[in-house]
């Protein structure tokens, strides 16, 4: 088993020691894209791509978070309504029970005056 490492060591040591030797005899025809020019030329395009995909996730964030904000505006309202409904109501049936209690004890006072008129001491 080890051997069989060894081997497969050194056929790759020697492939990757080759391997420059037969590219550096190589030529490249002049119309490939190595050229200072078409590298800027490259550049220039990555460059507006890249502009063009980050205008597009700004319009969609912007989208998403105006939307957002309408739905949060929208439930707020909701709640402020449901809340402001709710303390009215109970203002209302606080003062119906309150004014129940003044009546009665108004009337047990009247009541207690016409009594003790009646019965002096």
């Amino acid at each position: 088993m080890r051997k069989k490492w060894q081997i497969l060591t050194a056929v790759l040591g020697a492939t990757l020691v080759c391997l420059p030797a037969l590219a550096g005899g190589q030529t490249t025809p002049a119309s490939d894209d190595k050229s200072p020019k078409q590298d800027m030329k490259k550049a220039g395009h990555a460059t507006k791509d890249a502009a063009k995909d980050v205008g597009h996730g700004t319009k969609s964030a912007a989208k998403d978070v105006g939307h957002d904000t309408k739905v949060a505006a929208k439930d707020t309202g909701h709640d402020v309504k449901k809340g402001t409904t709710k303390a009215y109501d109970a203002t209302k049936r606080g003062s119906k029970k309150a004014a129940g209690k003044t009546k009665n004890t108004a009337k047990g006072a009247v009541e207690g005056a016409k009594e003790g008129a009646k019965k002096p001491q």
